[in-house]
């Protein structure tokens, strides 16, 4: 009796599109198991496309579609791949990706194209692809594997997005591009005829990879200031 009840409770559990094991998949990259804070991957690319919030919007993204698709089609193949050239499968299943995601935003943004072609192809050696196919659709399902894959591609460009929001308008006055704050009248706010605005200085440091990791690094420390549970572990 009670094995069929066990029995009963697992195959429930497998059939479940969006149970507690599901949404444990979303929201625990997103906090207690980010790829970028708690894990310290993907950095790279935090310090190189957070200089505005478009950019690291599109690649945000990139790398969430990738990841999520990339887990769903390893962890379909699994069972049929052999584990001597299980990496190359996966490298190549990866570069198929980027190379779709990279002509599609070609055609239809491309001046941001240009400014992320190099770190859109470098999508295909990012860590935290890698290393959830290795870690996660290799032994899972491929449902619960395409969810852990949006999970940490959204975790990814959670962070991207913070550090992106801090640099423009701390950098450049500016939101996606909207002007705020600045000297001038293009701006929504002119610095100059508010007093109570005088404080505010476009701060060059912002605009510099520096900044990236500088902004990484406080929110480390913020992270793990509390939950002390976190210290240690990256």
């Amino acid at each position: 009796m009670a094995e069929t009840m066990t029995k009963e409770v697992k195959e429930k559990e497998e059939l479940e599109w969006f149970g507690p094991k599901e949404r444990k998949l979303i929201t625990d990259p997103l906090n207690d198991d980010n790829p970028v804070t708690v894990q310290i991957l993907g950095v790279c690319s935090a310090l190189a496309v957070t200089t505005m919030v478009k950019p690291a919007l599109i690649m945000a993204v990139s790398v969430t579609l990738v990841t999520g698709f990339s887990n769903l089609v390893i962890s379909l193949m699994r069972n049929g791949i052999p584990k001597q050239i299980r990496m190359i499968v996966q490298l190549v299943v990866i570069a198929f990706l980027v190379t779709v995601v990279e002509q599609v935003l070609k055609a239809y943004s491309y001046p941001v194209w240009k400014q992320l072609s190099v770190f859109i192809g470098l999508i295909i050696t990012n860590c935290i692809v890698m290393g959830r196919l290795e870690a996660y659709a290799m032994a899972n399902p491929p449902w619960r594997s395409f969810l852990d894959g949006i999970g940490n591609g959204a975790g990814y460009g959670f962070i991207l997005i913070v550090i992106s929001v801090i640099r423009e308008f701390f950098g450049r006055g500016a939101i996606l591009g909207f002007k705020i704050l600045g000297a001038t009248d293009e701006f929504l706010l002119n610095t100059t005829k508010h007093w109570w605005l005088s404080w505010y200085q476009p701060n060059g440091l912002m605009v510099l990879p520096a900044s990236a990791i500088f902004l990484v690094g406080i929110i480390i420390w913020i992270q793990r200031a509390r939950n002390p549970k976190l210290v240690d572990v990256s």
